[in-house]
């Protein structure tokens, strides 16, 4: 799977809500109300990225979890981070 252009990965970014381009991964920052509802946050994640096969950078600071997407093998972004971003989003919204 070949790395998108510019262009590409901001106009798939216009359907992702909060969703940033920089440098050579998208990336989002999501705020919960505990440090455990951002921990219930990440397994949930970790499962999806394990069912996926990709698996993203994650960052975790108290409440806050912001999370990088890229694929290393691609040099760049790929229609598989934005898959992943896509079952991604959903879940923030299941977390308390």
């Amino acid at each position: 799977m070949a790395a998108l252009s510019k262009p590409e990965i901001h106009e798939r970014l216009k359907k992702l809500s909060d969703w940033t381009h920089a440098g050579k991964a998208i990336h989002r920052k999501y705020m919960f109300k505990s440090f455990l509802a951002a921990i219930g946050f990440v397994n949930k994640i970790a499962e999806a990225a394990e069912k996926a096969g990709h698996h993203p950078d994650i960052t975790i600071n108290y409440s806050a979890v912001s999370i990088s997407l890229s694929t290393h093998s691609e040099g760049g972004v790929t229609e598989k981070d934005f898959d992943l971003a896509r079952q991604i989003d959903p879940l923030a919204a299941t977390v308390s």
